[in-house]
């Protein structure tokens, strides 16, 4: 149902209606004819107009203004007992739709009041309900307290307990620790007397066995000094003989050597030629040019390699070098040489210069 804003109504209109009607009438009352009184004279003496109409007419005249008045009167009443009735009906629909508008507020507050009612059980059910959880919330906690108490008085009892038996156990292994030293001090001291009498022992048997070594050491520094002036003998004379080798091995050396470094020099001089003769100098070579090439032969004397080992600082020069080595080249004179000499002169530095090749 909807609500009557209270704000607006019936009732201030028909109150301005009826208080409308009211003042016509009032108005109209007032404004009747009467018979206005003849004004009094302050004078002494007083004048009267006669007038030259009967007396019958004058009456007649006021009787129909009179009988206008009622009329006008009759008229205005009923307009205004009309407009009070209006004023009472609306006055009375005013009424009806104010009881309506009543009905309908205590309604809504009634509904109001039940929904709050309703709410309030609600939010009353909820808090009981919050109570009742948190009664229980404090109840486990107050459980889970007691329990976390005993279960720390069952850890501290069987912490004592276990302080108490480590406690007897640290005695009872200190008592076997000191029986155990006092077996120690004993075991000790028969170990001292023991090796005390076992070193008076050992010390008469070393003293017999130093005295037997000693005479054993004279009799084999005896049979040493025999053996050694043999060995002495044998050995000067194998020096005699080993000087008389090495003379005679010497001079076969010395021939040998010389041999070998002439058939040494021989082979360089025929490398030489063979590069002198196949080696192309470039034109306009400044003066004073040198290279120096290095040498690889194989076991054939065939050319394994031939590189710069110090640049002229001509390149067509250092160029030309290497191309007399590798245009000379193999030398198979190498295999003449004696086999000790060979390995030594597969390696060598070749020096050009111009006129001359070393």
């Amino acid at each position: 149902m909807a609500r009557h804003d209270p704000r607006v109504g019936y009732g201030l209109p028909t109150i301005l209606a009826v208080a409308l009607h009211l003042a016509v009438v009032l108005l109209s009352v007032i404004s009747l004819p009467t018979s206005e009184p003849e004004p009094t004279s302050s004078s002494i003496v007083q004048a009267t107009l006669v007038s030259t109409e009967t007396v019958t007419d004058q009456a007649q005249r006021a009787d129909a203004a009179r009988a206008r008045a009622l009329a006008r009167q009759a008229e205005e009443q009923s307009e205004a007992d009309e407009a009070a009735r209006q004023a009472e009906e609306a006055a009375a629909a005013e009424q009806s739709a104010q009881e309506a508008e009543r009905d309908a507020q205590r309604l809504a507050e009634e509904q109001a009041q039940e929904e709050a009612r309703l709410a309030a059980e609600a939010d009353a059910s909820r808090r009981a309900e919050e109570a009742e959880r948190q009664a229980q919330l404090r109840e486990e906690q107050r459980e889970q307290q007691a329990e976390a108490e005993r279960q720390r008085q069952v850890e501290q009892e069987a912490e004592r307990q276990r302080q108490a038996e480590q406690e007897a156990e640290r005695q009872r292994q200190a008592e076997q620790e000191a029986e155990r030293q006092r077996q120690a001090d004993a075991e000790a001291e028969r170990q001292r007397q023991a090796e005390a009498e076992a070193e008076r022992q050992r010390q008469a048997e070393a003293e017999a066995e130093r005295q037997r070594q000693a005479e054993e050491q004279r009799r084999r520094e005896q049979e040493a000094q025999r053996e050694a002036d043999e060995a002495a003998r044998r050995a000067a004379q194998e020096a005699e003989a080993a000087l008389q080798r090495a003379i005679e091995g010497e001079r076969d050396a010395a021939a040998n050597a010389r041999q070998g470094q002439e058939a040494a020099n021989s082979f360089i001089n025929l490398v030489r030629r063979a590069v002198e003769q196949a080696w192309v100098i470039p034109p306009n070579v400044p003066g004073g040019a040198t290279a120096e090439v290095a040498v690889r032969l194989g076991p054939s004397g065939e050319l394994f390699g031939a590189s710069i080992t110090r640049s002229s600082g001509d390149s067509a020069f250092d160029r030309s070098a290497i191309q007399a080595v590798e245009a000379a080249a193999p030398f198979a004179e190498l295999r003449q040489l004696p086999a000790n000499l060979q390995r030594d002169y597969r390696q060598f530095n070749l020096r050009f210069t111009p006129g001359d090749v070393r």
